[in-house]
């Protein structure tokens, strides 16, 4: 430990606080390393931390959730699961992981609606009516808002499950 330069050899008050930092083992700089959100994980998120998360964060977990949901897309009810990866990856508080789940959503609707363009763009060549292209924009809404929704939901499960596990 390194000697006190400011205290006189004689103050029993700066002797009182070195003691007290030579009986804690550890000096004030790293005790804040030691109390922080993540003490005693050893640097590891510990599950269910109630720090709120980044954007950076909420995005990139968002994203991978995403990814997920769409890999297992032949998997009954894969948008949940999407969203519950990502909201168990971000961590951070409830809405967190609701926002997570919102992003994980979002990618998740990404391919469905490339796909529904793709269609609409070949039957406008072959001279399909108006009206199927206003079935296929009602179709696209009601598939976003199950993929967006079920991605909040899972979203909020995953970060339940992060507390909980």
């Amino acid at each position: 430990m390194v000697p006190d330069d400011t205290s006189s050899g004689g103050d029993a008050g700066s002797d009182a606080a070195n003691d007290a930092r030579n009986r804690r083992g550890t000096d004030d700089d790293t005790a804040d390393d030691r109390d922080g959100p993540n003490a005693g994980s050893d640097g590891l998120l510990s599950p269910g931390d109630d720090a709120p998360a980044e954007a950076a964060d909420l995005l990139l977990y968002g994203v991978l959730g995403g990814v997920v949901g769409s890999v297992l897309s032949f998997v009954p009810f894969a948008t949940v699961l999407g969203g519950a990866a990502a909201g168990y990856l971000c961590g951070g508080t409830p809405a967190d992981g609701l926002k997570t789940g919102a992003v994980a959503g979002l990618v998740m609707t990404l391919p469905f609606v490339a796909m529904v363009a793709f269609a609409l763009f070949l039957f406008g060549f072959a001279g399909a009516p108006a009206e199927f292209g206003i079935l296929a924009f009602l179709v696209i809404g009601v598939g976003a808002a199950y993929t967006l929704g079920s991605g909040v939901i899972g979203g909020y499960l995953g970060h339940y499950l992060r507390g909980r596990l």
